[in-house]
């Protein structure tokens, strides 16, 4: 990829998602918005880990600059992938955003202390979706400076 005329570089960002559904709005959101920022999907924990750590199919990815991770994942939930991110010396520099439809206080305090970077509840409605995804990216790619690629 090449950078954009305003100077800003693509980043890339792994959405570890199960619901069809959401997935789809958030592929809509960065179309829509025309976010120039690569997503990739997976839709369970395993196979998130398996992303991460470049296992199988994987060997050869790029790792993201980003993650979007829904709390309720088949196989490994993602309180059990953010704990594996976050001891993992490679990984644990990866932002980890923590997107999902629980707004249980218990969910939220359980993961920061695993060291999320962000707790945000889905929004239902598909504008407010829209809307939530583009601020994500654009905090992500204008306010923040994030840590080079190994």
């Amino acid at each position: 990829m090449t950078a954009p005329a305003d100077g800003k570089s693509p980043i890339e960002v792994l959405l570890v998602e199960d619901d069809p559904g959401d997935v789809l709005m958030t592929q809509e959101a960065f179309e829509e918005h025309k976010l120039r920022n690569r997503l990739t999907v997976v839709s369970d924990g395993a196979e998130a880990l398996a992303y991460l750590r470049r296992e199988g199919e994987y060997a050869d990815v790029v790792l993201p600059d980003l993650i979007l991770l829904d709390l309720n994942l088949p196989k490994r939930d993602g309180r059990e992938v953010l704990a594996e991110i976050k001891k993992d010396e490679q990984l644990c520099r990866i932002p980890v955003v923590v997107l999902t439809t629980s707004q249980a206080d218990e969910d939220i305090l359980r993961s920061y202390q695993l060291h999320a970077n962000a707790y945000v509840t889905k929004p239902v409605d598909f504008e407010r979706f829209i809307t939530v995804v583009r601020q994500i990216d654009e905090f992500f790619v204008s306010v923040v400076k994030l840590p080079p690629r190994k």
